[in-house]
Formats: C-alpha cells, structure tokens, sequence
C-alpha cells in the first residue's frame, strides 16, 4: 500500500488533502508543528493509517522523519504554511523570517521526497504569488518563489521520472476564512461575500475538498505527463481582470 507525506496536513486544506489520500486507500505520514492539531486522528476511521509527525515541516531532520515511516513514498504534498503580514520599510528582517517560514518546509519536504526517491511532488502555492494583496509581502514573495521551485525541479529532477507540480489557490473556505467572517458580523460578511463573487467568477469561496481533488490528481497515474506545472485552483479568479466601469 503507497504512502504519502502531507505537511500542515492537520486542519483546512491540509486535512482535506489528507483524508482524500486515506479514502483512496493511501497511508499518510502527516506533519504538524502540534500535536493538538491532528487531535481528530484518532476518531477517524481511516485513522490507523494515517501516522502524526510532529515538527516542524522546515526542519531537514523532521522531513527525513516522514519521509522513512513507510514505503513505497507515491506522493509528498508540501501544504504548510504561515499566515502572517509584515512591512518591509518597518522590519526587513522579520520580512525575511517570515519569507523563509513558508519557503524552508517546501525545499526541505522536497528535498526528503527525492532523496527517498519520491515520483510525485505537489507544492501548495497562492493566486498571491501573482496578484498579492496590500501587506502580504513575505507569504507572497515565498509563494512565487514556491512556483519557481517548482518548475525549476520538474526540470532537474524530470530526467529521473520525478514530476514536480504545484496548485494555485484562490480562496477557500477554512477554519481561518470562518473565523474571519465571524469578526466581521453580518455587514461585514455580506460585503465579503460580494467581494469575492466580483473576484472568483465562479462566485464563491472554494472548498477544501476541491482542492485536495486537483491534488490527489497531479499525485496519480491520470497525470503522469504533467510536470512543472502551476494550475490554479481558484474559480478562475488568476483568469479575470476586474473591469473599473464596474463600479
């Protein structure tokens, strides 16, 4: 039976990819910085096969961890990621902190992934590797430097067979979006809502399991000749330009 590495694979979209990959008969290795997060592990009932590596995701030897809890290694999926804004002009050095916490799990879960001879790697990237918004500057930058790792090693490692490949995401409905929508009351809510209908011209806020489907696909067989690939999975917000007449 095939195993996969999932990182950040404890809540929102991590999770759904993680469930995904245990209900297509897969073993799952999951890293989280936390134990609390995969608290629903047990209750699961695919929960036998899904193993709770605790670390973190950027540490070479944690990798390395998941990487050796079973073999044959089908798919490293490199989900984790911090969620945090900073200015440049005010501390570039906590710029660069956070650049590098969101940019280190992805090269070392690759890392980990080709030296255990891994043949599928997903990286989850942002649509604000193109389009950031106002005050993200260090998630962006490190999600388009995610995609040009990701190119870049389906053309190093693509002689080997390895196939490199990432997902684009708009937004999507999380624990963290539903906290957000709580703090804005029921104005606020209705006027992000909009917002996103005017953004995502499929007029709402994707969900996990969309996006663990589009993984679950670039890790299988039916893609086997994608590579370097960044698909977005955003409801086609990459493809649309807002038209100021609009308003």
């Amino acid at each position: 039976m095939s195993w996969y590495v999932v990182t950040g694979g404890g809540r929102g979209v991590g999770r759904a990819i993680v469930e995904r990959l245990v209900a297509d008969g897969g073993n799952v290795a999951v890293i989280e910085v936390a134990q609390a997060a995969l608290s629903w592990v047990d209750a699961h009932p695919a929960g036998e096969r899904i193993v709770p590596v605790i670390g973190d995701a950027g540490d070479p030897a944690v990798a390395a961890r998941a990487a050796a809890v079973g073999e044959p290694l089908a798919g490293w999926v490199n989900n984790a990621a911090v969620f945090q804004d900073a200015w440049l002009h005010e501390d570039p050095a906590a710029v660069l902190t956070l650049i590098n916490r969101n940019l280190a799990p992805v090269v070392a879960g690759c890392a980990a992934a080709l030296g255990a001879g891994c043949p599928a790697i997903v990286n989850v990237s942002s649509h604000q590797a193109q389009r950031p918004v106002r005050g993200a500057l260090p998630y962006a930058t490190a999600k388009a430097a995610v995609e040009g790792l990701t190119r870049a090693l389906a053309v190093d490692y693509g002689p080997r067979g390895v196939r490199v490949n990432a997902v684009a995401l708009g937004s999507i409905a999380t624990e963290r979006s539903d906290a957000y929508l709580e703090s804005l009351g029921t104005a606020g809510a209705d006027h992000f809502a909009r917002e996103i209908a005017l953004l995502q011209p499929l007029g709402r806020l994707g969900q996990p399991g969309e996006v663990a489907d589009a993984v679950a696909f670039l890790l299988s067989a039916a893609s086997s000749f994608i590579n370097g690939a960044v698909i977005p999975v955003d409801g086609g917000r990459a493809a649309q330009g807002r038209d100021p007449e609009e308003a």
